[in-house]
């Protein structure tokens, strides 16, 4: 029994070490305020990038320049803190929601992804962050915080440069050239597709769409006038679709490719019959066809729209460019700020490099 409790005391003395070594402090900020970078921060950013780059481990000197990171996030946070620069949680909110639909394909509500978590993963939000990222959704909210609003105020500073990243006119026709096998249009056409959710009525959704079709058919209601029907009219949705001769706008539209083949052999002008789902109730109009071909830097990048050729490699290529600039604006602007004023680093050289071997 006696050793039994010299272990358990032991036990609890390490457990108490360790946590002390993880509230090591490493650096301190203190540009706007006294902010600590401790190593257990360090550590929980570390897993973060470990998890988000699928890395077992980083070496010493990879986790130093991680808590150069993290000191340069908090000097820039701090600087626009007392610029008095905001970020609020609703901004935040919809930044997340981005990134969850990018992910998911489609616009989603927090709940709505979290519900698809628990049916793909069987795993709560919460757990499904930290085994993606190494964070809980409100850790993980508080970091997309501050790398917005550190965001945010290197474009201030540097906002008059950053516009000023241009391509020139021999850079976007050379890219044009070197990359002119990709600049094709596939087959494709615009379909109009009306779609009426069946809801809590299944026979009143019916009796929407058909009236809808045969109002087509009949030539009582033109497509624009059915769009003109949605602003007041939340009942049913309808638009027109571009869509490719591919698998995966098959997917998208929820058929086969085969169903897809068959719906390009339609000609301009065909409407289809009313089609049944397990949520609604649809049909559609094929409206223009346009046919593959190579794209020329005037022509047009996509139908219906005025955007050329030309004009998608500048904006891309200024996007590169702003992009570029914008991580030199960064390390130029923390450069600026990483004073022994601003930050007492604790811990340096070789003590540091020992201290993050784990």
């Amino acid at each position: 029994m006696k050793r039994f409790a010299l272990g358990a005391v032991i036990f609890t003395l390490a457990t108490a070490l360790f946590a002390d070594s993880d509230l090591t402090p490493l650096a301190v900020i203190k540009l706007n305020k006294t902010e600590t970078v401790t190593l257990k921060q360090l550590k929980t950013r570390v897993e973060m990038y470990q998890k988000q780059n699928g890395v077992a481990s980083f070496t010493p000197e990879q986790k130093k320049d991680i808590l150069d990171a993290i000191i340069d996030e908090k000097l820039v946070v701090q600087a626009a803190q007392k610029a008095g620069m905001q970020i609020t949680d609703s901004q935040v909110n919809q930044y997340f929601l981005q990134n969850i639909s990018q992910q998911v394909g489609k616009q989603v509500t927090e709940a709505q992804f979290a519900e698809i978590v628990k049916q793909q993963t069987n795993l709560s939000l919460d757990d499904f962050m930290k085994q993606q990222v190494g964070m809980s959704v409100t850790d993980y909210k508080a970091f997309l915080k501050n790398q917005l609003l550190a965001q945010q105020y290197v474009l201030q500073q540097k906002q008059s440069e950053i516009q000023g990243q241009a391509p020139t006119d021999a850079e976007i026709r050379t890219f044009f050239e070197m990359n002119k096998a990709s600049f094709v249009q596939p087959d494709m056409l615009k379909m109009f597709l009306v779609i009426v959710p069946k809801g809590t009525d299944v026979e009143a959704a019916r009796t929407r769409a058909n009236k809808l079709l045969q109002d087509l058919k009949d030539k009582k209601i033109t497509y624009d006038g059915i769009k003109n029907t949605l602003k007041s009219d939340s009942s049913f949705q309808g638009g027109d679709l571009l869509v490719n001769k591919s698998a995966q706008n098959a997917q998208q539209l929820g058929i086969s490719y085969q169903e897809l083949i068959e719906l390009f052999t339609r000609d301009v002008g065909y409407l289809s019959n009313l089609n049944e789902t397990e949520e609604n109730f649809q049909f559609y109009a094929v409206r223009e066809k346009y046919s593959a071909k190579m794209l020329g830097l005037s022509d047009i990048v996509q139908p219906d729209t005025t955007v050329t050729v030309y004009d998608y490699i500048k904006q891309n290529l200024t996007q590169q460019k702003q992009s570029q600039y914008l991580m030199t604006a960064v390390q130029d602007i923390t450069k600026e700020l990483d004073t022994p004023q601003n930050v007492d680093r604790k811990k340096t050289g070789d003590a540091l490099l020992k201290l993050l071997n784990w």
